[in-house]
């Protein structure tokens, strides 16, 4: 399979790379723990983040000049365990110059279409969240009332989630899709969910038809999330903003202090060129 994914990169001119491990910063979304190190040389003593994915280091790549990369590595999420889950685990991250979310999942496609070609799957397909989101729940994701979700959530024997998701559009959003959409996508088929709602834009860019929408994409077989592609956001101050409101987010859910990358913000204004990437393929 890596020689597979390797040969797919060389022959369309993609280059590998390899970032570090242990960085001075790390990622601040409150829904990923991460791990941390002590580096000492007396009497220095500094605290150092193993990456939960080379993201930030890649794009600072991409924003030096160079070109389309990919990278085949390890990366390290704490508090994950289980059937799909662990806290060490290769990943492959890559990000395409000049493409759009529309190129990328092509390119997607063709990928996953060959590394699974002994297993037969059926042609991949691609429906927008609103859609799917409809489909299952009955609910716009696109427009959030409280009651409304509340009355699905009951409905579905999902009382739980009115506690815990409270107010939050996002939260509801992510408990209900992880309930009653995701097991239903992509059978036998990869499934490429696009148009996430702009509340969870993450390091994605905000359409600029619809301003109600991110372009992001999430990738389905059977029910399991492969990964993430995003139409990268490359507004350096945007960005800043979104680390800020996660940052604060953390505090108010009293979540482990993270370090806002600012490395990644300055490589952002000074110039990351039209981009989109996956970050991450889960691989085991």
């Amino acid at each position: 399979m890596l020689a597979d994914i390797r040969r797919f990169f060389a022959d369309r001119s993609v280059l590998e790379v390899e970032t570090p491990l242990l960085s001075h910063s790390i990622g601040t979304d409150p829904q990923l723990a991460f791990f941390t190190t002590e580096y000492c040389l007396p009497p220095r003593r500094q605290t150092l983040f193993l990456q939960t994915s080379p993201e930030f280091a890649m794009k600072r790549l991409v924003a030096a000049g160079s070109g389309s990369i990919y990278q085949i590595g390890k990366a390290f999420r704490n508090g994950e365990s289980g059937r799909f889950h662990n806290p060490e685990f290769t990943m492959l991250e890559w990000y395409r110059v000049g493409f759009d979310l529309f190129r990328l999942m092509d390119e997607i496609a063709e990928l996953i279409e060959g590394l699974f070609s002994e297993r037969s799957l059926q042609p991949s397909h691609r429906r927008s969240y609103q859609e799917v989101f409809l489909a299952f729940t009955g609910l716009d994701p696109l427009v959030f009332s409280y009651p409304d979700y509340c009355a699905v959530a009951e409905e579905s024997d999902l009382a739980e989630a009115v506690d815990i998701c409270g107010h939050d559009h996002a939260l509801w959003l992510d408990f209900l899709f992880s309930h009653k959409v995701q097991p239903h996508l992509g059978e036998n088929a990869l499934c490429m969910v696009y148009g996430y709602p702009a509340c969870q834009s993450s390091l994605a860019r905000i359409s600029a038809h619809n301003e109600r929408v991110t372009e992001r994409v999430e990738l389905f077989i059977d029910g399991i999330e492969l990964g993430n592609g995003y139409y990268e956001l490359t507004d350096a101050e945007e960005q800043s903003k979104r680390f800020d409101r996660e940052l604060a987010l953390r505090q108010q859910q009293e979540l482990p202090v993270c370090v806002k990358d600012h490395r990644l913000i300055d490589a952002l204004a000074a110039g990351l060129p039209d981009c989109a990437g996956v970050q991450p393929l889960t691989m085991c």
